[in-house]
Parts: structure tokens; C-alpha cells; sequence
């Protein structure tokens, strides 16, 4: 069964919605915390990170062929530079997550004093990792069916 990579992705984001979603529409506060989870700057740091780490080291172009694998044809060694590159990609996702979560918890650190806004901002920290995470959801299958197309070819190169 050929496994289009792009309809995986979609059936994923979909997942994702529903499930939060549903945790949104079960918990106590109702849709309205929808936005408790948008922050933009967290999410600039991580892209900011994400994209030139990509193209710095050269792996943008084969990060992008990630999302055509089973769609046109590879050969082995281009097939090995995407897994290479979505590795890449998930390393640096987790950096620039770190790199957002230390930053906050500098700043939060420098305003002590104010009790009122620990909860808050420490809520704002946390949201780079959840970012990471989701990310993460999206590179792994990314990642999953380069090497699966990669064993694919090495079985019919026998």
C-alpha cells in the first residue's frame, strides 16, 4: 500500500485539533483558554532557530523533498541526506526550545519580585516546549517514511 506522507501529516493535524479540541471543550474554561496557548514570540525564537539552523548547514533543500518521499522517486543517497536532514530538523527544534525556555525563565527570574506574574509567565515558558512537542509530531512521521522508502529501495536493490 503506497502511504502518501502528505495525507499522514494532514490526518495528524486533524488528530490534533480534535483532541485539543476536545480537552479545551471538557475542561472548565471552555474554548476561551484556546488563547492561553498562542504566543507568538515563543514561536518566532523557535522558527527563528529552526529555518536559518536548516539552511546554515545545508539541509533545507532535502528537509523540504521530506514531504514528497513516496510521491517521486529518490535515489538511495538522496533518500539517506532527507533522513539526515529531518534528523537535523528535530535536533533543532529541541535546541531552539530550550534556547526559548531559558530565555523566559531569565526573565521571569528578573522580575521576582512581582509574585503576581510568576504563574503566568512561567505558563508563557512552557509553551516553547509544547511547541517543541508539536513540531516533534510532525517530524517523526516525516522522518518514519523516509526510512521506511529507504528500506523499500535497499530491499529491491537485492
Amino acid at each position: 500500500m503506497k502511504k502518501n506522507i502528505r495525507m499522514i501529516l494532514l490526518g495528524e493535524l486533524l488528530l490534533f485539533i480534535i483532541l485539543f479540541t476536545v480537552l479545551m471543550v471538557g475542561g472548565s474554561y471552555g474554548m476561551s483558554a484556546v488563547w492561553w496557548f498562542l504566543d507568538l514570540p515563543s514561536l518566532l525564537i523557535i522558527l527563528l532557530v529552526f529555518i536559518p539552523g536548516l539552511m546554515i548547514m545545508g539541509e533545507w533543500k532535502d528537509f523540504l523533498k521530506s514531504f514528497s518521499v513516496g510521491i517521486k522517486e529518490y535515489r538511495l543517497l538522496e533518500l539517506k541526506n532527507i533522513i539526515g536532514a529531518v534528523d537535523a530538523a528535530q535536533k533543532l527544534t529541541v535546541f531552539a526550545a530550550l534556547f526559548a525556555i531559558i530565555i523566559s525563565g531569565v526573565l521571569i527570574l528578573g522580575h521576582i519580585d512581582d509574585l503576581s506574574l510568576i504563574g503566568p509567565n512561567l505558563a508563557v515558558c512552557f509553551l516553547s516546549g509544547l511547541y517543541a512537542v508539536i513540531i516533534e509530531f510532525f517530524l517523526l512521521p516525516l522522518k518514519l517514511n523516509a526510512e521506511r522508502k529507504m528500506n523499500e529501495e535497499m530491499d529491491l536493490g537485492e
